[in-house]
């Protein structure tokens, strides 16, 4: 994939406020309201964040879009060259499936199972799997995308099937250090944490 550059190809900088689906990163004074793609749980006011960011530019504002990771970003940007996509849409899609599970789908042919996993309607589960066929076809595979949260395939679908939503599974499975557990440690884990 050619290299792209942006205006603010990234920002860090200390977390001064927390909302819904922003934060605010000071920079030398200056806060900048950032619209991040995986929730604002994972952040905290007063620590430093370092996030790679897409501006967009409208007739009247100008968005910040903020990724924890590149591959991030570029589905962010390649979510966008779809008909009808705009950032916010955009946004709420990386957010709903995250990469893993898109790329997964994208690979498979499979808009059911993007639509299942992360609660999509199947209209845009479709749209995004047909169009960006060609677009992933691009990269090549060094695991950057199917490695994220390897493990944890067979445990969101081990969730689903126990009726938690895709999006659940996968944000509470995030939250858990699971480099020295096996899956059964993390599976007991997941159903303690969504169950309180």
């Amino acid at each position: 994939m050619r290299e792209k550059f942006f205006m603010i190809a990234s920002i860090e900088g200390t977390v001064s406020a927390v909302a819904t689906n922003d934060i605010i990163v000071a920079v030398n004074g200056i806060g900048y309201r950032v619209f991040v793609s995986l929730g604002t749980t994972q952040f905290t006011v007063g620590e430093t964040t370092f996030l790679y960011t897409h501006l967009a530019v409208r007739e009247n504002a100008l968005d910040l879009y903020g990724f924890k990771t590149q591959q991030e970003r570029e589905l962010f940007d390649l979510l966008l060259g779809l008909p009808k996509i705009g950032p916010k849409t955009a946004l709420q899609i990386l957010s709903q499936a995250g990469v893993k599970l898109i790329y997964e789908s994208v690979q498979r042919g499979d808009a059911a199972h993007l639509s299942k996993m992360s609660g999509m309607g199947k209209k845009t589960a479709e749209k995004v799997v047909m169009g960006l066929k060609d677009s992933l076809a691009d990269f090549a595979d060094d695991g950057s995308y199917t490695n994220q949260n390897g493990q944890h395939g067979d445990l969101i679908d081990a969730l689903v099937a126990l009726g938690y939503s895709g999006k659940d599974s996968r944000d509470v499975l995030q939250n858990i250090d699971d480099e020295t557990k096996d899956t059964e440690t993390l599976l007991k884990e997941a159903l303690k944490t969504l169950s309180s």
